[in-house]
């Protein structure tokens, strides 16, 4: 499966959009989601098109779950949270119609899925700072 212009997904991990990439290889890209839950909340993207887990193949699989394990790494050293919830949504709930992985980093006493806005404001503002600083602790895990 190729890259589809028509799709945002596609459009974030090929970078045809303005986006915070914190880590990338030839299968996926890993960006900073621009309405973080917490600071460091990162979308996996593959850069062919997939629209949802069971369409995957096994090279963007393997390549998701070891861009998911090293940025794990990452998070939990620089921000130090309680946990981290990986998660993908598909179907109506893909917002992006195109497959992506989410690691949040989580602090005890957070509800997950809040229905209600989130004010959100200063990991929005920390966007760039955020990248920075993963990238320089990805790059320390290499």
């Amino acid at each position: 499966m190729l890259p589809n212009v028509e799709c945002l997904g596609c459009k974030l991990a090929n970078k045809m959009e303005p986006v915070h990439v914190i880590y990338e290889d030839a299968l996926v890209c890993c960006i900073l989601d621009i309405e973080p839950f917490n600071e460091g909340h990162t979308l996996i993207l593959p850069k062919k098109h997939f629209l949802d887990v069971e369409e995957l193949d096994p090279l963007a699989a393997n390549a998701i779950m070891k861009a998911s394990m090293k940025i794990s790494k990452a998070l939990k050293q620089l921000f130090a949270p309680d946990g981290l919830s990986i998660c993908q949504n598909g179907g109506q709930f893909n917002d992006l119609n195109h497959y992506h992985m989410h690691l949040i980093p989580r602090f005890h006493g957070q509800p997950f899925y809040n229905e209600a806005e989130i004010d959100n404001a200063k990991e929005k503002q920390n966007l760039n700072e955020t990248k920075t600083n993963l990238m320089k602790q990805l790059h320390v895990d290499r």
